[in-house]
């Protein structure tokens, strides 16, 4: 299929070179700001472009990998020359429905993180899919089957949870980690100390469910440890409050599942 990328962040860079080596033809890249789709068309050998007016109006797909905010403007400025090109968003966030004024289009959500520069293999992510009639999720089923090998139905509203747990999984647990390694470097340690420790966390995560695996002060209700620890973090009200609201969170859990 012919795709334009609309969008050049870390989303659509990573996506776009997995579309194109599972065999589709990116044909643009749009981005506001040229010089963004152009670092992104050179990796794909394409052209860029930040004017709507010189968008490619005749792609079979349009791939809007652009923030969630900015998802219903986008698609409000899309003038195609396909009636039945198919739309997609790539939000967790964002209803389907957002992109109703377009006969065929949908969502392909792919649940990981992503960043520009480091590569990331596909084949490996989960990816949800919704299509807003047979023929676009077909369509749609066809480019994530080619992808991934973990590819699921997810409507808007499973969307939303997914992108929440998603939330805390990974940008709550790396603002975590980002707090321990201020605290480690105030005290002059280095983060990679931790490194142990937060792969052993990760493996007993994804290999057990999570109950079944906490550890720590809290679980144990060693109130001891838990004031020691309320004490020294009181030199930032900050970090002690996220302390004691994750602290009374084990511990609620606990008392829940006894």
């Amino acid at each position: 299929m012919s795709i334009v990328m609309i969008g050049s962040g870390n989303l659509a860079t990573q996506l776009a070179i997995a579309l194109q080596n599972s065999g589709h033809q990116i044909t643009q890249v749009w981005s506001r700001q040229l010089a963004h789709a152009e670092d992104l068309a050179r990796r794909l050998s394409t052209e860029a472009t930040d004017h709507w007016e010189n968008l490619d109006k005749n792609a079979d797909v349009y791939v809007l990998a652009v923030s969630d905010q900015a998802i219903t403007e986008v698609a409000q400025g899309l003038m195609l020359n396909h009636p039945d090109a198919l739309i997609l968003h790539c939000s967790g966030a964002t209803s389907m429905d957002v992109l109703s004024r377009f006969k065929n289009f949908g969502v392909l959500y792919p649940v990981q993180t992503f960043s520009k520069h480091i590569p990331i293999d596909f084949a490996q992510i989960p990816i949800g899919i919704e299509g807003n009639r047979p023929e676009a999720y077909a369509a749609l089923a066809s480019i994530a089957n080619a992808l991934s090998g973990r590819v699921f139905d997810c409507d808007s509203a499973q969307r939303l949870a997914l992108h929440v747990s998603a939330v805390f999984a990974n940008n709550f647990t790396n603002a975590l980690l980002l707090t321990a390694a201020d605290i480690l470097a105030q005290h002059q340690l280095p983060f990679d100390i931790l490194t142990p420790i937060i792969e052993e966390t990760v493996e007993k995560a994804v290999t057990h469910h999570p109950i079944k695996v906490q550890t720590g002060p809290a679980v144990r209700d060693d109130q001891v440890t838990l004031e020691k620890h309320l004490n020294f973090l009181s030199m930032n009200p900050e970090w002690q409050l996220i302390y004691q609201k994750i602290s009374d969170l084990i511990k609620k859990r606990k008392e829940n599942n006894s």
